[in-house]
This record gives structure tokens, sequence and C-alpha cells, in this order.
């Protein structure tokens, strides 16, 4: 893993605090396997990335999908671990895997905006 960040709405809304960063090959492939839980309020940012999976997951994940400019493409709420793969997502860059109900809770959805800092 790399910087520990924030991830935000436009609004100034925290969505995660620490946010993890995965930019390298063995960062993005590991992800969260392994792990028993994210921290609380917590999230890691994969970059480079259209598609996940959970398989040797150990815990549910909320997922949103953003392109480059970190507008929300698609987002999946409560991912269950050892349930398969989630379909490739179109012009997706990056994902944020975040715990569950972040996305209800934040009310995010297909068009916003989150910004990494």
């Amino acid at each position: 893993m790399q910087d520990v960040l924030r991830l935000t709405k436009r609004d100034g809304t925290v969505v995660a605090q620490p946010l993890e960063v995965a930019s390298n090959f063995i960062a993005r492939g590991v992800g969260l396997m392994g792990r028993q839980r994210l921290p609380e309020n917590g999230g890691l940012l994969i970059h480079d990335c259209n598609g996940i999976h959970m398989m040797f997951m150990r815990f549910p994940i909320d997922a949103v999908f953003v392109d480059k400019a970190n507008v929300v493409l698609k987002t999946y709420e409560r991912l269950l671990p050892w349930v398969g793969i989630v379909p490739l997502v179109w012009r997706a860059d990056k994902v944020a895997e975040l715990p569950v109900g972040t996305i209800r809770r934040h009310a995010i959805k297909p068009g916003d905006q989150l910004l990494v800092a």
C-alpha cells in the first residue's frame, strides 16, 4: 500500500478516512484479501481497476467505481465474500472498496464526484 489519504464528496463530506491507496501491481492484486476487516470509516482505493472479485475475502464491502475524473460510474452495495466477480465497469479507472453501508450512509450515486486528498 502507498499513501494514506481521505475520500470526500464535493460538498466536503468525508466518505473514507483513512483511505489507503493501492497503485502498484502487487498492491492492486492483493487488495483486501487476507484482512479481517477495513478500518472503521476507512477504505482502499485501487488504481487502474475496472473490476473486482470477492474470492478469498473475509468480509462484505461496498464498491464505488469512478472514472479518471473521479466521477462515480457504478456502485455495488454489500458485496459478499466468496461470491465471485463483479462485472467490469466500462470507463472505470479506479474502485473504492468501503465498509458496508458507506454508499447508503453518504447517498453516493452515479454522477457524484469524489475527491482524494
